[in-house]
């Protein structure tokens, strides 16, 4: 167990090193085994970029979500709820203004 683990901090990762490592196993043919050993990371680590490149290449295997579709679900999450929410505002104050003329 490394010092991280023990205090149950998870380490982070630039975009870059991510890329360089799942470039590593695309791109070299290396074993994700040995590039997890060669930077010291978890292999599992190596195996969600690896998978999530596959399938931001439309070549997933696992039926991963493309970065640019969750994305854009998120996106579209947030504009559902801002549109519940208006509408409820809405009725609320269409309510209000037949309370007023009744």
């Amino acid at each position: 167990m490394g010092s991280d683990e023990k205090r149950g901090t998870r380490r982070q990762f630039s975009a870059e090193f991510k890329a360089g490592a799942v470039a590593l196993v695309l791109e070299e043919g290396k074993s994700q085994a040995a590039v997890a050993k060669d930077l010291g990371i978890p292999s599992s680590a190596i195996s969600r970029w690896v998978e999530q490149a596959r399938a931001n290449k439309g070549v997933s295997t696992r039926g991963t979500t493309p970065t640019a579709e969750k994305e854009e679900l998120t996106r579209l999450r947030r504009e559902v709820r801002e549109l519940k929410l208006e509408r409820e505002i809405l009725k609320k104050a269409a309510a209000f203004f037949a309370k007023q003329n009744g």
